[in-house]
C-alpha cells in the first residue's frame, strides 16, 4: 500500500473543473446552516475507488472504508488485537486451521443480515486475480474457507501461521454483502458506524450515522462529509475558517502554522509509514553487496529526518518501527560514514566522479528533500546523482522497480510479519516488484518468525533479521513519518490512530 497521502493527484484547475467550477476560495467561507452533527474533514486526494478489496492507495480510501465496514478482527492505537465482527477465535495447535466466531445481530446497510457465506465471499474474492486485490499474496496460504454455520467461519491454511488475527483486520479485509457485491463501486454496502451516502469526484463523500450499528452508543455524530482540498494550504484556511472541522495527515510545513492557531489544534502520532532509497538489487551496481553498503553508509539518518519533515518523523533501521517491541534499539542509527563508504566503493571498482540517475515521484516536498540531501551526501564520497523528478502516476506505471535507483515510501504494516515478508523474503510481493532481494538466511528468518506464537522467539527472529538487513541492505529505509491531523476547537474525541486513521465513531462537536 503506497503512501500518496502527500502526494495530491489532482492539480487545483483540475478540482475546480471536477467539482463544477465552483471556486476553491468558497470553501473557506463560514457554513451558514452547517448541522450540529455534521463533521467536515478535509482529504487532499479523492478515493480512487469505493471498492475495498480493490484499494491501492491510502488516506481517504483507507479512513472512509475503516467507517463504513466492518472486519473480522480490529486493533487499537497500540496494535493490539479486538474483537470487531468475530467475538472470538481461536487456531489449531499447529496454526493452519483458524476459526473466527460471529457476533450475533449484526446488519448491513441495507438491512440483509451478516452472515460467515458474507466473510467466505469477501476473502475468496480477495484471492481471486481478476479482481487485483494488494491483499491476495498475503491469503495465497489459504488452502480454503468454510462457512460453518451462520455464525462460524473456518480458514484452512498451508503453512503455520501465527498472525493471522491481525491480518484479517487489514483495511482491504472489510467484509462486504455478498448479495450488494456489483454496487460496490457506486454505492457500497458495510456494517460499520456510517453508512455511505453519497461521492461526487474532485467534491465530496458524504457517510451518515448507522443506527443499527452492533455497538452500542456509538456513532454520535449524524454525518461525515470528506471534502476533498487538493491545496493545504486552502484546507488550513478553511479550518480557521470554520468551514471544515480536521484536516487530515498535515505536511511538515503546515503543522507549525496550526499548532499557533486559536481555534484549532494538532493531534500527532507516530506511524510505521516509512521513507527510503530504493536500489534495484538485479541490476549493476546494486548487484554487489560492496556497493548496497556504500550507499547504506552515506545516508544520515537523522539528518534526514530534520531536513525532509522538520523533525516530525524518526530515524529507523527496517520497516519494524521504533516503537514497535522487535525495534532493535541497540543497533546504531548513526550519520554518514563517508570515508567507510569510499574504502567500499574503492574495492567494489567504483570510480571517483561515479554517475547514477535517481527518480522521485514528485509532488511530495519531504520526499523531494531527503533525496536532493542524500545525492548532496553522495558526492562527498564522489558519486553524481543526478535527480530526475517524474509525475507519480507516470512514476507508479512505467518507473517504479524498474529502474536503476529511486526514493519512495509507503504505509505501514500493523504486524512485524506483514512489515518484513513482503519486502525482503525473495517470494514477497514488494521485493519483487521493488529491489528484487535475494537472502537465503533472511527468508529462513522470516519463515521461521511467522510460524511460532512464542513472543520471545519472534523477538530473537525479527533481532535477527535487522542485523541480516543492515548488514545485506537492499535499500535504505530512513525514517518513519509521523501523522499530524489538525482539528478544530470544537471537535472532541475523534481517534487518529499510527494505521494512518481517523476513527469518526465516538467523535462530537461542542459549541
Amino acid at each position: 500500500m503506497r503512501d500518496f497521502v502527500l502526494q495530491p493527484r489532482m492539480t487545483r484547475r483540475a478540482a475546480l473543473k471536477m467539482a463544477g467550477a465552483v471556486a476553491l476560495p468558497a470553501l473557506i467561507r463560514p457554513a451558514i446552516a452547517a448541522e450540529p452533527s455534521t463533521l467536515r474533514v478535509a482529504f487532499a486526494i479523492q478515493p480512487a475507488t469505493l471498492d475495498p478489496q480493490k484499494m491501492r492507495v491510502g488516506g481517504v480510501d483507507y479512513n472512509y472504508v475503516y467507517n463504513c465496514f466492518s472486519r473480522l478482527t480490529a486493533q487499537d492505537a497500540k496494535l493490539q488485537v479486538l474483537p470487531d465482527l468475530a467475538t472470538s477465535w481461536d487456531s489449531s495447535e499447529d496454526l493452519k486451521t483458524w476459526t473466527f466466531h460471529l457476533r450475533p445481530g449484526v446488519k448491513f446497510h441495507n438491512g440483509k443480515p451478516l452472515t460467515s457465506s458474507d466473510v467466505a465471499f469477501t476473502f475468496k474474492r480477495i484471492l481471486d486475480k481478476d479482481v487485483g486485490s494488494v491483499l491476495r499474496v498475503n491469503f495465497q496460504i489459504v488452502d480454503s474457507i468454510e462457512a460453518v454455520d451462520p455464525l462460524t467461519v473456518k480458514f484452512n491454511l498451508s503453512i503455520p501461521y501465527a498472525d493471522f488475527a491481525p491480518a484479517v483486520a487489514a483495511y482491504q479485509a472489510a467484509i462486504v454483502c455478498e448479495s450488494a457485491a456489483d454496487t460496490l463501486t457506486t454505492h457500497p454496502i458495510g456494517s460499520g458506524p456510517f453508512r455511505f451516502v453519497e461521492y461526487r469526484p474532485g467534491d465530496q463523500l458524504v457517510m451518515e450515522r448507522n443506527p443499527d450499528y452492533f455497538k452500542p452508543g456509538v456513532p454520535m455524530l449524524d454525518r461525515v462529509v470528506i471534502r476533498i482540498i487538493p491545496e493545504f494550504t486552502t484546507a488550513v484556511a478553511a479550518l480557521e475558517s470554520g468551514a471544515v472541522d480536521a484536516v487530515f495527515d498535515l505536511p511538515p510545513e503546515q503543522v507549525e502554522k496550526v499548532q499557533h492557531s486559536a481555534i484549532a489544534h494538532v493531534e500527532e502520532v507516530q506511524t510505521g509509514r516509512w521513507q527510503g532509497i530504493i536500489w534495484n538489487c538485479s541490476m549493476k551496481p546494486f548487484d554487489d553487496i560492496r556497493v548496497r553498503q556504500a550507499f547504506a553508509k552515506l545516508v544520515d539518518k537523522p539528518a534526514m529526518v530534520d531536513i525532509a519533515m522538520f523533525g516530525h518523523g524518526t530515524p529507523t533501521l527496517t520497516p519494524i518501527p521504533p516503537f514497535n517491541p522487535y525495534f532493535r534499539k541497540d543497533l546504531p542509527i548513526g550519520g554518514a560514514d563517508i570515508p567507510g563508504a569510499k574504502k567500499l566503493l574503492a574495492a567494489a571498482g567504483i570510480p571517483d566522479g561515479y554517475n547514477l540517475e535517481m527518480w522521485v515521484p514528485g509532488s511530495n516536498p519531504p520526499r523531494e528533500r531527503y533525496a536532493t540531501a542524500f545525492r548532496d551526501m553522495a558526492k562527498q564520497a564522489g558519486i553524481n546523482v543526478q535527480l530526475h523528478m517524474a509525475p507519480p502516476d507516470k512514476f507508479f506505471a512505467e518507473m517504479e522497480g524498474k529502474v536503476l535507483f529511486s526514493a519512495d515510501g509507503f504505509y505501514g504494516r500493523a504486524t512485524p510479519d506483514l512489515m518484513t515478508y513482503s519486502w525482503y523474503d525473495s517470494k514477497g510481493s514488494w521485493n519483487n516488484t521493488l529491489w528484487h532481494y535475494n537472502n537465503p538466511e533472511v527468508d529462513k528468518v522470516l519463515d521461521a518468525a511467522r510460524a511460532t506464537t512464542d513472543k520471545d522467539k519472534q523477538a530473537k527472529l525479527y533481532g535477527r533479521f535487522q542485523e541480516l538487513a543492515l548488514d545485506d541492505p537492499p535499500g535504505s529505509v530512513i525514517f518513519v513519518q509521523n501523522l499530524a491531523c489538525a482539528i478544530s476547537n470544537k471537535v472532541k474525541n475523534i481517534m487518529v490512530s499510527p494505521l494512518m486513521l481517523m476513527d469518526f465513531s465516538k467523535a462530537e462537536l461542542v459549541a
